[in-house]
């Protein structure tokens, strides 16, 4: 089969569950991964004849596809700020907004001394102490997990990027005294409200563990009073709380900060204009 057959197959067998963009960006990014082709290949070699071994790896994809298994998930990497992750169904797979979230502390990080330290919350792939400790590399960063095979994969992602983390498994919500202070507390926690699954697209409802994702209706700010909480007492002097939240509950979140003592409050949009981020100090 020549690539450009194999691209209308492959266009046909998911033109239902998809829309047209993401089948394409499907498509380039398995070309790449399974044949090594760059996008322009897939222009300049349209009549490339496919070898039989691979069609039948870019169909079990395909099947994969059908079943709507990330497309993350299926080839076992994705790319954060630039840099490699290798995820599967013990986290979750890193989103754009999060990388916004990374950039807002790195800025926040210019002002304060060169060994900063700083501590991930329930960090799951580590893409976020990665990634900061790859910018910042005289920082000292510390990140905690409550799952196992997560905190596997975030180690791994620590030895793939060249990476010194110090990775805790930890309960956050049973925790009552941290290890040290800090100089930045940052956590992208679980805050989706039940209530919300239904916007929530199938290939994550099905495939993303739902510990990383989802709080109940009744109290859907429990990880951010908690770490708020810790904070008060693990945060350096001038120390920086920053927190990913969700859209429907930033002025929520804004209040409960500032209930607790914290200034200087300040929500932050992301680029589709969602109330995203937030950022406190003591």
């Amino acid at each position: 089969m020549t690539l450009q057959n194999f691209r209308v197959f492959f266009n046909e067998e998911l033109s239902e569950l998809y829309p047209k963009t993401e089948i394409d960006a499907f498509f380039f990014r398995l070309i790449e991964n399974k044949l090594g082709l760059q996008l322009v290949d897939i222009f300049v070699k349209q009549d490339y004849n496919i070898p039989s071994d691979k069609i039948l790896d870019l169909n079990k994809v395909l099947e994969c596809l059908k079943k709507e298994v990330p497309i993350q998930y299926i080839l076992g990497e994705t790319e954060f700020y630039g840099l490699p992750f290798i995820v599967n169904e013990n986290v979750l797979i890193p989103r754009p907004e999060t990388e916004e979230l990374v950039s807002w502390v790195l800025e926040e990080a210019k002002n304060k001394k060169k060994d900063i330290s700083i501590l991930d919350i329930g960090t799951g792939s580590g893409c976020i102490p990665i990634s900061i400790k790859k910018n910042l590399p005289n920082s000292v960063v510390f990140a905690i997990d409550v799952s196992d095979k997560a905190l596997i994969v975030a180690r791994q992602n620590a030895e793939v990027n060249k990476i010194k983390i110090n990775f805790l498994k930890q309960d956050i919500l049973q925790v009552n005294n941290l290890q040290q202070t800090f100089d930045i507390i940052i956590s992208n926690p679980p805050y989706i409200r039940e209530l919300e699954k239904k916007e929530i697209n199938n290939n994550v409802l099905k495939n993303e563990p739902h510990l990383a994702l989802f709080v109940s209706d009744e109290n859907p700010l429990i990880f951010y009073k908690k770490i708020a909480e810790l904070a008060k007492n693990h945060l350096n002097p001038n120390g920086i709380l920053l927190f990913e939240i969700n859209q429907y509950l930033g002025k929520e979140t804004e209040q409960m900060l500032k209930e607790k003592g914290f200034k200087n409050v300040m929500l932050k949009k992301d680029l589709f204009g969602k109330d995203r981020m937030i950022k406190a100090n003591l």
